[in-house]
């Protein structure tokens, strides 16, 4: 498990700057820098909108948990088909979610120091691991979206799902990170998979990213009804 405080890894930056969040507001949207609990739902039911249709049990890492409150919104909406875990590389995260959800399985590490301990799941969603950039320029953020959504599809049996802010929005957040479309297109294409989705439709100023093995959508094309 990786040091939060330590320096050398810029990308630690991003997660210093959600653990003050947590520290001022405790719980709730604003533990995670989000500004209400209408956007927070909107968020949730975008990432499982990465599963389609597909009703048969299945395994979800929430990647970046933060208090896991996925998990809870999992529950409220009655997908008990879904078998939830929680990862997050910050132990005081990872601490609070444990404690909010006695049972549920929560990780804490940092997968790009190692992911050795990282299981494979059928799905999985980073909500808000790349929303924020910090002290990372443009170029190093990319490169970091680039190194983590490799690392963490390698373990995604059917799809991954991660969110960055909108590049065509009303303002642009200084520590924000606003990629745009063919950068993000030509991560996933050449790191990926050849199968995805960009979802900009869902009224807040971000993008959501579907990612999809080949196989599985192939597979999924051979099953499909013909007209």
């Amino acid at each position: 498990m990786a040091d939060v405080a330590s320096a050398g890894r810029a990308y630690l930056d991003i997660v210093r700057h959600y653990e003050a969040c947590l520290a001022e507001h405790g719980s709730g949207p604003r533990a995670v820098d989000w500004k209400s609990p209408e956007s927070a739902e909107i968020r949730y039911d975008v990432m499982l909108g990465l599963l389609g249709g597909e009703r048969g049990e299945v395994s979800l890492l929430d990647f970046g948990c933060g208090l896991a409150d996925l998990h809870h919104h999992i529950l409220a909406r009655g997908f008990d088909f879904i078998s939830y875990e929680g990862l997050d590389i910050s132990p005081a995260f990872a601490a609070g979610a444990r404690a909010r959800h006695p049972g549920v399985a929560i990780h804490c590490m940092d997968v790009l120091d190692t992911s050795a301990a990282l299981g494979s799941y059928d799905y999985i969603v980073m909500n808000g691991v790349f929303t924020r950039r910090e002290t990372l320029g443009h170029e190093e953020m990319l490169d970091y979206l680039a190194a983590l959504t490799a690392r963490v599809f390698d373990h995604a049996r059917k799809g991954m799902a991660f969110n960055v802010m909108s590049c065509h929005a009303d303002w642009y957040g200084p520590a924000l990170f606003h990629p745009r479309f063919d950068e993000l297109c030509s991560i996933i294409s050449k790191s990926l998979s050849p199968r995805f989705v960009l979802r900009n439709d869902y009224g807040l100023y971000e993008c959501t990213c579907y990612v999809y093995r080949q196989e599985i959508c192939d597979r999924a094309r051979r099953h499909r009804p013909r007209p």
